[in-house]
């Protein structure tokens, strides 16, 4: 069950839509400054209600493309999107105009393009190589730009127009938190240092997350809680046998909510250990439901 949440257009690596029923209720009903620090397919900050949303991201592409869709109206785009298809004659079978497709992409990057592309890709999927080029193959009777894409698309591109977001492209050590005060909310979803993926394995012209990455992070979360500024953290205790022992025991100074109630009360030493992953959510305040109560250790 989704509560009619807005679903992100971009089919992006660890995106949270099938978990944001979790995630939402945690934060406050009414915020002043919310920052989506990893935007990623941007499903967490595109339905919170704040004054004005945050959206970092190191993906310079992804952030173009949301600035894209920000100031094209939704009209506008669909009429766009569909010329291209035309254009190439773009299809569920049609391989060879795909990669030509995305040949002529490589030549000469634009939003549109780039969307165009992951409506056909493989999975929908967006990736690049070290030179910056997207090499996602094509998906082949598998992707297209459909009914549901579309659907999805107009929401999230209507919620744009409509909410006061402000979008970066910087390393999250970069970004500017002058601007945030009490109360104000920082949601981070990294990389998660115990699994690789394709936005985090240093293969994709972007800097890979490592120990390094970790650690600033979970320093820099710290220094938010000392200014008063309520952080909520995504990330996994335990995946495929690994732990991320750094993180577990900086958690205690915390909140831990697990996103599979089961493990709550676990000592990770259970027998499916090698095939589970422990995903929780890391806040330094306590909800429960829509009520939230700010119980920041520095505070109390």
């Amino acid at each position: 069950m989704y509560y009619n949440y807005i679903k992100s257009p971009m089919n992006y690596t660890g995106g949270k839509y099938k978990i944001l029923h979790h995630i939402i209720p945690s934060f406050p009903s009414q915020m002043h400054n919310f920052v989506d620090l990893f935007a990623g397919g941007f499903n967490v900050g595109i339905n919170v209600n704040a004054k004005t949303i945050y959206a970092n991201d190191q993906i310079t592409y992804l952030i173009e493309l949301y600035r894209f869709f920000q100031d094209t109206g939704t009209d506008t785009l669909l009429t766009l999107i569909k010329e291209r298809i035309s254009q190439y004659d773009l299809s569920l079978t049609n391989s060879e105009a795909y990669y030509q497709f995305r040949t002529n992409y490589n030549k000469a990057p634009t939003a549109l393009d780039l969307f165009v592309l992951t409506c056909f890709s493989f999975n929908h999927q967006i990736r690049f190589n070290s030179k910056h080029e997207f090499n996602t193959p094509f998906g082949k009777e598998r992707s297209s730009y459909n009914d549901s894409i579309e659907y999805n698309l107009v929401r999230f591109c209507d919620a744009l127009h409509k909410k006061n977001v402000v979008f970066s492209a910087n390393d999250f050590r970069s970004f500017d938190f002058s601007m945030l005060d009490t109360g104000d909310v920082v949601y981070c979803d990294p990389p998660y240092l115990i699994t690789t993926g394709s936005y985090n394995d240093g293969k994709r012209g972007f800097r890979d997350w490592t120990e390094e990455e970790d650690s600033a992070l979970l320093q820099l979360l710290d220094m938010l809680d000392k200014r008063g500024i309520l952080f909520a953290l995504s990330n996994v205790f335990i995946h495929k046998g690994q732990s991320n022992d750094r993180l577990i025991e900086w958690s205690k100074k915390y909140y831990v909510s697990y996103i599979d109630k089961s493990y709550a009360n676990c000592s990770y030493q259970f027998k499916d250990r090698e095939t589970k992953t422990v995903e929780v959510l890391v806040t330094n305040y306590e909800w429960s439901g829509s009520e939230w109560k700010q119980l920041s250790m520095n505070l109390l």
